[in-house]
């Protein structure tokens, strides 16, 4: 299936869909859960988007994900599991579940045991946007460029992204800390 990339502006009603789709997804993760969190950019409010809900899920261990299997399935997503052999590999320790409805993707599920370095990386990376807006506006005028030189090439698209994300996140990474550290001192 060739995926068509739309990049579109934001939309209030994105946060209402995540909190949908994380009441259901509380309810297959139950007493393993540990924090559901709205990532990615249709969680950073006046950010272009694609219309995809970024979920993340933290669980106290992943080494039984397996058993999710059938409840996530159940809920329509397809089992992705770490995506090491993709194009574009996933992580090691991050487990991904896709949705599709009427032939077009709308969410992503990224579920990770507490302590994995991709929580702490996905979190600050929002919160950084969030309190950013101009540098919010960079990334989203950067995808909308992409979405129209790779509008049929998925890898292409997330490869366009790559440089400016690793840049970004080094310095959210840097604020995540500075803010830390002076809640800390209070």
């Amino acid at each position: 299936m060739v995926r068509t990339i739309d990049v579109v502006q934001y939309d209030s009603a994105w946060d209402e869909a995540f909190a949908h789709e994380a009441a259901a997804l509380a309810r297959v993760f139950a007493d393993a859960l540990l924090g559901i969190h709205h990532i990615g950019s249709t969680s950073i409010p006046g950010l272009a988007a694609k219309p995809i809900i970024d979920t993340l899920v933290v669980l106290r261990e992943t080494e039984t994900i397996d058993r999710f299997s059938g409840a996530m399935e159940g809920l329509g997503y397809r089992v992705r599991g770490e995506c090491l052999d993709a194009e574009v590999p996933g992580t090691p320790g991050r487990f991904y579940f896709s949705k599709d409805t009427g032939g077009a993707r709308t969410h992503h599920v990224h579920v990770c045991a507490v302590g994995h370095p991709e929580i702490t990386d996905k979190l600050a990376f929002r919160d950084y946007l969030r309190v950013h807006p101009h540098r919010a506006a960079e990334y989203g005028a950067l995808k909308e460029r992409l979405a129209l030189n790779h509008r049929h090439d998925t890898v292409g698209y997330m490869r366009g992204k790559d440089a400016f994300i690793r840049s970004m996140l080094d310095e959210a990474r840097h604020w995540a800390q500075s803010v830390s550290l002076t809640d800390e001192s209070r």
